[in-house]
Protein backbone atom coordinates (compact mmCIF):
# COMPACT_ATOMS: atom_id res chain seq x y z
CA UNK A 1 0.00 0.00 0.00
CA UNK A 2 1.02 3.55 -0.60
CA UNK A 3 0.11 6.31 1.47
CA UNK A 4 -0.16 9.88 0.15
CA UNK A 5 -0.17 13.23 2.59
CA UNK A 6 -2.54 15.92 1.54
CA UNK A 7 -2.67 19.01 3.97
CA UNK A 8 -6.05 18.21 5.60
CA UNK A 9 -5.89 14.70 5.31
CA UNK A 10 -4.23 11.64 4.00
CA UNK A 11 -5.10 8.97 1.53
CA UNK A 12 -4.03 4.87 1.09
CA UNK A 13 -3.58 3.27 -2.51
CA UNK A 14 -4.66 -0.31 -2.36
CA UNK A 15 -4.47 -2.36 -5.49
CA UNK A 16 -4.98 1.28 -7.95
CA UNK A 17 -8.02 2.15 -5.77
CA UNK A 18 -7.75 5.20 -3.22
CA UNK A 19 -9.19 5.50 0.02
CA UNK A 20 -9.54 8.43 2.49
CA UNK A 21 -8.77 8.42 5.47
CA UNK A 22 -10.36 11.11 6.89
CA UNK A 23 -9.54 12.79 10.02
CA UNK A 24 -6.61 10.35 11.25
CA UNK A 25 -3.38 12.32 12.30
CA UNK A 26 -0.16 11.81 10.49
CA UNK A 27 2.25 11.63 13.29
CA UNK A 28 -0.08 9.05 15.03
CA UNK A 29 -0.56 6.55 12.07
CA UNK A 30 2.71 6.47 11.41
CA UNK A 31 4.13 5.46 14.82
CA UNK A 32 1.31 3.19 14.97
CA UNK A 33 2.45 -0.45 16.15
CA UNK A 34 1.62 -1.84 12.99
CA UNK A 35 0.95 0.77 10.70
CA UNK A 36 -0.98 -1.16 7.57
CA UNK A 37 -3.36 -2.01 10.53
CA UNK A 38 -3.72 1.44 11.78
CA UNK A 39 -4.26 2.67 8.26
CA UNK A 40 -6.92 -0.45 7.58
CA UNK A 41 -8.85 1.02 10.34
CA UNK A 42 -9.04 4.13 9.46
CA UNK A 43 -9.96 3.69 5.43
CA UNK A 44 -13.40 4.74 4.63
CA UNK A 45 -15.26 1.92 3.34
CA UNK A 46 -15.61 3.07 -0.36
CA UNK A 47 -13.00 4.48 -2.80
CA UNK A 48 -12.71 8.20 -3.56
CA UNK A 49 -13.29 8.31 -6.89
CA UNK A 50 -12.13 12.03 -7.00
CA UNK A 51 -8.46 11.35 -5.99
CA UNK A 52 -5.33 10.35 -7.50
CA UNK A 53 -1.70 9.95 -7.59
CA UNK A 54 -1.19 13.33 -9.15
CA UNK A 55 -3.80 15.17 -7.47
CA UNK A 56 -2.05 18.64 -6.72
CA UNK A 57 -3.29 18.67 -3.27
CA UNK A 58 -0.62 16.16 -2.50
CA UNK A 59 2.28 17.47 -0.12
CA UNK A 60 5.51 16.28 1.54
CA UNK A 61 4.42 13.01 3.75
CA UNK A 62 6.17 14.91 6.73
CA UNK A 63 4.46 16.03 9.89
CA UNK A 64 6.34 16.71 12.90
CA UNK A 65 9.49 14.55 11.74
CA UNK A 66 13.07 15.49 11.38
CA UNK A 67 14.55 14.59 7.80
CA UNK A 68 18.40 13.08 8.24
CA UNK A 69 20.89 12.00 5.41
CA UNK A 70 23.91 9.63 5.34
CA UNK A 71 26.68 10.51 3.02
CA UNK A 72 29.48 8.87 1.00
CA UNK A 73 27.45 5.31 0.86
CA UNK A 74 28.09 4.71 -3.11
CA UNK A 75 31.16 4.72 -4.38
CA UNK A 76 30.14 7.08 -6.90
CA UNK A 77 29.59 9.53 -4.38
CA UNK A 78 32.73 8.91 -2.33
CA UNK A 79 34.54 9.76 -5.80
CA UNK A 80 32.87 13.05 -6.19
CA UNK A 81 32.85 13.99 -2.73
CA UNK A 82 36.74 13.78 -3.28
CA UNK A 83 37.30 15.25 -5.95
CA UNK A 84 35.16 18.50 -5.12
CA UNK A 85 37.18 18.79 -2.09
CA UNK A 86 40.42 17.85 -2.66
CA UNK A 87 42.06 21.04 -2.57
CA UNK A 88 40.60 20.76 1.61
CA UNK A 89 42.18 17.49 1.91
CA UNK A 90 39.25 15.45 0.87
CA UNK A 91 41.02 13.32 -0.89
CA UNK A 92 41.37 11.65 2.14
CA UNK A 93 38.71 12.04 4.86
CA UNK A 94 35.93 11.11 2.53
CA UNK A 95 38.32 7.75 1.23
CA UNK A 96 38.27 7.02 4.86
CA UNK A 97 34.71 7.63 5.87
CA UNK A 98 33.87 5.26 3.08
CA UNK A 99 35.56 2.58 4.47
CA UNK A 100 35.44 3.16 8.31
CA UNK A 101 32.48 1.42 10.61
CA UNK A 102 30.41 4.75 11.61
CA UNK A 103 29.22 6.50 8.83
CA UNK A 104 28.58 9.83 7.84
CA UNK A 105 25.03 10.84 9.02
CA UNK A 106 23.76 14.84 9.48
CA UNK A 107 20.39 16.52 9.71
CA UNK A 108 19.00 17.36 6.71
CA UNK A 109 15.73 19.18 6.98
CA UNK A 110 12.90 19.94 8.95
CA UNK A 111 8.79 20.44 7.85
CA UNK A 112 8.97 23.93 6.88
CA UNK A 113 12.40 23.58 4.87
CA UNK A 114 10.68 20.57 3.02
CA UNK A 115 8.54 20.88 -0.19
CA UNK A 116 6.30 17.79 -1.96
CA UNK A 117 5.13 16.41 -5.43
CA UNK A 118 5.22 19.75 -8.34
CA UNK A 119 6.45 22.88 -5.45
CA UNK A 120 9.86 24.27 -6.30
CA UNK A 121 13.01 23.59 -4.65
CA UNK A 122 15.93 25.86 -4.64
CA UNK A 123 19.56 26.69 -5.31
CA UNK A 124 21.51 28.86 -3.11
CA UNK A 125 22.45 32.56 -4.21
CA UNK A 126 25.56 32.24 -2.92
CA UNK A 127 27.11 29.54 -4.80
CA UNK A 128 27.81 28.42 -8.11
CA UNK A 129 27.58 24.42 -8.19
CA UNK A 130 24.37 23.41 -7.45
CA UNK A 131 22.94 19.47 -7.93
CA UNK A 132 20.22 17.20 -6.65
CA UNK A 133 21.03 14.36 -4.85
CA UNK A 134 18.23 11.23 -5.31
CA UNK A 135 17.72 9.30 -2.58
CA UNK A 136 16.30 6.21 -1.31
CA UNK A 137 14.60 7.64 1.59
CA UNK A 138 13.23 5.07 4.85
CA UNK A 139 10.49 6.25 7.07
CA UNK A 140 11.61 5.11 10.60
CA UNK A 141 9.02 5.09 13.70
CA UNK A 142 9.83 6.62 17.01
CA UNK A 143 11.48 3.24 17.80
CA UNK A 144 13.27 3.46 14.34
CA UNK A 145 11.55 0.66 12.65
CA UNK A 146 11.13 0.30 8.94
CA UNK A 147 7.58 2.02 8.28
CA UNK A 148 8.36 2.88 4.57
CA UNK A 149 10.19 4.29 1.71
CA UNK A 150 9.81 7.75 -0.35
CA UNK A 151 11.05 9.04 -2.91
CA UNK A 152 14.23 11.95 -1.49
CA UNK A 153 15.84 15.36 -3.49
CA UNK A 154 19.08 16.16 -0.90
CA UNK A 155 20.02 19.19 -2.70
CA UNK A 156 23.33 20.06 -2.24
CA UNK A 157 25.61 22.66 -2.76
CA UNK A 158 28.96 21.44 -4.27
CA UNK A 159 31.34 24.07 -4.02
CA UNK A 160 30.71 25.29 -0.30
CA UNK A 161 30.36 21.57 0.72
CA UNK A 162 34.22 21.21 -0.68
CA UNK A 163 35.64 24.13 0.07
CA UNK A 164 35.70 23.28 3.92
CA UNK A 165 34.28 19.98 5.49
CA UNK A 166 33.06 22.38 8.24
CA UNK A 167 30.81 24.47 5.50
CA UNK A 168 28.60 21.08 5.06
CA UNK A 169 25.63 22.13 6.67
CA UNK A 170 25.76 25.19 4.79
CA UNK A 171 26.07 23.22 1.78
CA UNK A 172 22.87 20.56 2.47
CA UNK A 173 20.47 22.90 4.98
CA UNK A 174 18.71 25.86 4.02
CA UNK A 175 15.29 26.23 2.86
CA UNK A 176 13.89 24.71 -0.37
CA UNK A 177 17.10 22.40 0.12
CA UNK A 178 15.00 18.19 0.51
CA UNK A 179 12.01 17.69 -1.39
CA UNK A 180 10.45 14.15 -0.36
CA UNK A 181 7.37 12.35 -1.98
CA UNK A 182 5.05 11.59 -3.96
CA UNK A 183 3.89 9.12 -1.51
CA UNK A 184 5.20 6.31 1.41
CA UNK A 185 5.09 3.03 0.39
CA UNK A 186 4.28 1.05 3.73
CA UNK A 187 7.05 -1.78 3.73
CA UNK A 188 8.92 -3.23 6.71
CA UNK A 189 10.98 -5.07 4.29
CA UNK A 190 14.34 -4.11 2.85
CA UNK A 191 13.32 -3.29 -1.31
CA UNK A 192 15.15 -5.99 -4.07
CA UNK A 193 18.65 -4.82 -4.26
CA UNK A 194 17.75 -4.39 -8.52
CA UNK A 195 15.54 -1.83 -7.24
CA UNK A 196 17.08 1.58 -10.12
CA UNK A 197 16.77 4.68 -8.85
CA UNK A 198 16.55 7.38 -11.95
CA UNK A 199 17.36 10.88 -11.97
CA UNK A 200 16.17 13.33 -15.29
CA UNK A 201 17.18 17.19 -15.44
CA UNK A 202 15.81 18.76 -18.31
CA UNK A 203 16.43 22.30 -19.40
CA UNK A 204 14.36 23.93 -21.70
CA UNK A 205 12.19 21.01 -23.02
CA UNK A 206 15.75 19.22 -23.65
CA UNK A 207 17.43 16.47 -21.57
CA UNK A 208 20.02 18.19 -19.37
CA UNK A 209 21.31 15.01 -17.74
CA UNK A 210 20.17 11.81 -16.97
CA UNK A 211 21.65 8.87 -14.73
CA UNK A 212 20.52 5.93 -12.90
CA UNK A 213 21.95 3.40 -10.23
CA UNK A 214 20.80 0.50 -8.34
CA UNK A 215 20.12 -0.21 -4.44
CA UNK A 216 22.82 -3.24 -4.81
CA UNK A 217 25.57 -0.33 -4.76
CA UNK A 218 24.72 1.26 -1.66
CA UNK A 219 27.54 0.24 1.04
CA UNK A 220 25.15 0.69 4.09
CA UNK A 221 21.92 -1.10 4.76
CA UNK A 222 19.41 0.79 6.38
CA UNK A 223 19.11 -1.16 9.74
CA UNK A 224 22.98 -0.13 10.32
CA UNK A 225 21.93 3.67 9.42
CA UNK A 226 18.93 3.75 11.72
CA UNK A 227 21.27 2.32 14.17
CA UNK A 228 23.73 5.26 13.76
CA UNK A 229 20.93 7.63 13.86
CA UNK A 230 19.15 6.51 17.01
CA UNK A 231 22.01 5.40 19.33
CA UNK A 232 21.91 8.74 21.19
CA UNK A 233 19.27 10.44 18.82
CA UNK A 234 15.50 10.49 19.78
CA UNK A 235 12.43 11.01 17.66
CA UNK A 236 8.92 11.33 19.22
CA UNK A 237 7.14 11.31 16.18
CA UNK A 238 10.35 9.38 13.73
CA UNK A 239 12.09 10.72 11.13
CA UNK A 240 13.11 10.02 7.42
CA UNK A 241 16.65 9.04 6.41
CA UNK A 242 17.72 10.00 3.55
CA UNK A 243 20.44 7.13 2.60
CA UNK A 244 23.05 8.48 0.22
CA UNK A 245 23.15 8.88 -3.77
CA UNK A 246 24.80 6.66 -6.58
CA UNK A 247 24.13 9.37 -9.18
CA UNK A 248 26.36 12.16 -8.92
CA UNK A 249 26.11 14.93 -12.84
CA UNK A 250 29.49 15.60 -13.78
CA UNK A 251 31.41 18.81 -12.35
CA UNK A 252 30.72 21.08 -15.30
CA UNK A 253 27.13 20.43 -14.76
CA UNK A 254 25.17 22.75 -12.40
CA UNK A 255 21.80 23.46 -11.67
CA UNK A 256 19.40 26.31 -13.14
CA UNK A 257 16.41 28.18 -12.30
CA UNK A 258 13.66 26.50 -14.44
CA UNK A 259 15.32 23.04 -14.78
CA UNK A 260 12.91 20.10 -13.93
CA UNK A 261 14.48 17.13 -11.84
CA UNK A 262 12.40 14.35 -11.91
CA UNK A 263 13.49 11.25 -9.82
CA UNK A 264 12.09 8.00 -10.35
CA UNK A 265 12.27 5.04 -7.47
CA UNK A 266 11.08 1.21 -8.35
CA UNK A 267 7.99 0.08 -6.58
CA UNK A 268 7.35 3.92 -4.72
CA UNK A 269 7.17 6.65 -7.70
CA UNK A 270 8.24 9.56 -9.35
CA UNK A 271 9.07 12.44 -7.55
CA UNK A 272 8.87 16.05 -9.54
CA UNK A 273 10.13 19.34 -8.77
CA UNK A 274 11.28 22.58 -10.54
CA UNK A 275 13.67 24.55 -9.24
CA UNK A 276 13.17 28.16 -8.25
Amino acid sequence: MKLYKTKDSAYVEISGEFFSLGSANWDDLVNSDNVPAAIEAAKQPDPDPGFSATDDRIVAPIASQEVWAAGVTYYRSRTARMEESEEAGGGSFYDRVYDADRPEIFPKSNVHRTVGPGQNVRIRADSEWNVPEPELTPLLNNSGKVVGYTVGNDMSSRDIEGENPLYLPQGKIWDGSCALGPCVLVEPEPLPPSSAIELTITRGGEVAFSGDTKLEQLKRTVPELAGYLFRECSFPHGCFLMTGTGIVPPNEFTLQSGDTIRISIDGIGTLENSVA
